[in-house]
């Protein structure tokens, strides 16, 4: 399997930030179960969802953790000559204590209002551990691919304080970002995260994924990177897409 379609996958689960969860139900035994859920990569990119002790899917989660999440394009004219990636999945819920922590943290910074009734209404993270992906480019594009996520090299304080840097001190770089990648400047844009790929940018309740021209691996690369497109007058990729 080409590095390429295993690259492609990850850049659609990167693009999006909600999709289909499918689990198999407690209450209709043999029938899968079909809900939407918000979520962002956690440090392994692999998804992270944070979900209510109530709900239907939690339950089905307990009693089995086999699932998938089904991501895909979003108004797309012809759903069928986009892309789409089948998530095949083991659920785990996140009982570490630091784990925990970590991945608020994260998952905040994505979805703010989350922090509002992640502990006043009993809601749980829980990652989804990938077993296999069945990925669509388009027509005639289909592949099996066993390995997809790439784990961030600057999840925890590098990727904070990078974060935080960003918002506090280079907003007018940020704005050019948006204007860059043609985003709709409804409100200011924050820096939500990044990865070695590229970077998310939130805009009121809507996600961006930016990809950067070359991959980054180490903090100095991702800081010449964000200076370059500060000063660019084109983005330098075409893969922009609304998460």
């Amino acid at each position: 399997m080409s590095a390429h379609v295993a690259k492609n996958a990850r850049e659609l689960l990167l693009k999006e930030y909600r999709g289909a969860l499918s689990t198999l139900s407690k209450a209709m035994p043999g029938f899968p179960f079909g809900s939407v859920v918000p979520y962002c990569l956690d440090t392994e990119g692999q998804p992270l969802i944070l979900i209510s002790r109530i709900a239907q899917h939690t339950h089905n989660l307990l009693k089995e953790p086999k699932c998938s999440l089904l991501v895909g394009e979003r108004e797309a004219d012809d759903v069928q000559a986009v892309g789409r990636l089948t998530y095949l999945a083991e659920a785990e819920k996140i009982s570490d204590p630091e784990a925990i922590e970590a991945a608020a943290e994260r998952y905040y910074r994505y979805f703010p209002d989350s922090a509002n009734y992640h502990k006043a209404h009993d809601f749980d993270f829980w990652v989804l551990k990938p077993v296999r992906h069945r990925y669509i480019g388009g027509f005639g594009a289909i592949h099996w691919i066993d390995q997809v996520t790439l784990a961030n090299p600057f999840a925890g304080k590098a990727e904070s304080s990078m974060i935080e840097h960003m918002n506090s001190d280079h907003t007018k770089a940020i704005a050019h970002y948006v204007e860059l990648a043609g985003l709709p400047a409804t409100e200011p844009a924050q820096l939500a995260g990044i990865d070695s790929e590229g970077m998310h940018l939130r805009i009121g309740q809507a996600l961006f994924w930016l990809p950067f021209a070359e991959p980054c691996n180490t903090p100095t690369q991702v800081r010449e990177a964000l200076v370059f497109l500060a000063h660019a007058d084109t983005w330098p990729k075409k893969a922009i897409a609304q998460a």
